[in-house]
């Protein structure tokens, strides 16, 4: 039986990425897709791509960051058809040494991060319990797994997420509500060509990432988890592999985490 097929799922982020896959292949599974994104125009260009091979979907342009706007839309997708799946996919990313941050930039991480997850679970929980089912997936990181020097904001907040989802799913396991936290490794996405690295070189820093899953098999990966509604989806193996060594061995992630910060001292960060 098709998981997704003739439900209804509200998608953040749907704009590019990860997101813009997650739509498609919804779609495609027979689902009507809300495409949320804050790019008007890139939310509606996915909308379209589905709409034009036959699918259903609608564009809606808020940002996440705005806890009523965020309420607003959930409710009014929930009065049109039920809310099967939220997606909190919507998110930023940087990277650099904790030292080089200011207090706006990590404000903005926050909410970005964080705040548009609690944002969106929180209205959709409320649906969902009334309903007596519903699925929520939280788009974390294998940076939510373990710590990762030169991504300090960016490991606390996707642990921030990581920790929301998993304490949730026992929460909301007997009120007819799953809980599902992805944590995808490195994807080609767009984001690779505009995220900041603070005091560093991003084309530098992006020659070091050696393997990257397409957005699409991504969200496959994503997707396919959802269907055996596992707690955490996390991918590709070859990107788990610090998590399983920090599980094992803290202090030997503590060694090559410092041999990671001074290879990005002297290779990539501009003392200027």
């Amino acid at each position: 039986m098709n998981a997704f097929k003739d439900k209804t799922a509200i998608v953040t982020g749907g704009a590019s990425g990860i997101g813009r896959e997650l739509c498609k292949e919804l779609a495609e599974a027979g689902a009507k897709v809300y495409v949320v994104d804050i790019n008007a125009e890139g939310a509606k260009n996915t909308a379209s791509i589905i709409t034009n091979e036959g699918g259903k979907a609608e564009s809606i342009a808020i940002d996440m960051r705005d806890p009523d706007a965020v309420e607003k839309m959930v409710n009014s997708v929930a009065s049109k058809d039920s809310l099967d799946y939220m997606f909190n996919n919507a998110g930023m990313i940087m990277f650099g040494e904790f030292r080089d941050m200011n207090y706006d930039q990590w404000r903005n991480f926050v909410d970005t991060d964080i705040m548009s997850v609690v944002y969106g679970t929180f209205s959709a929980y409320k649906i969902m319990i009334n309903q007596g089912y519903g699925h929520i997936v939280n788009t974390s990181s294998v940076f939510g797994l373990f710590p990762f020097s030169l991504g300090t904001a960016y490991t606390a907040v996707k642990h921030a997420v990581t920790g929301l989802s998993l304490a949730l799913r026992p929460e909301a396991h007997d009120l007819g509500v799953k809980i599902t936290v992805a944590c995808p490794g490195t994807v080609d996405t767009e984001v690779r060509n505009t995220y900041t690295v603070l005091k560093g070189d991003r084309n530098a820093f992006n020659s070091y990432i050696l393997k990257q899953l397409t957005p699409n098999k991504a969200a496959c990966a994503i997707l396919n988890g959802v269907r055996k509604n596992k707690g955490i989806i996390a991918f590709p193996w070859y990107d788990l592999i610090p998590w399983w060594l920090y599980r094992i061995s803290p202090a030997l992630n503590f060694w090559w985490q410092r041999k990671l910060v001074n290879m990005f001292r002297r290779k990539i960060r501009s003392n200027e």
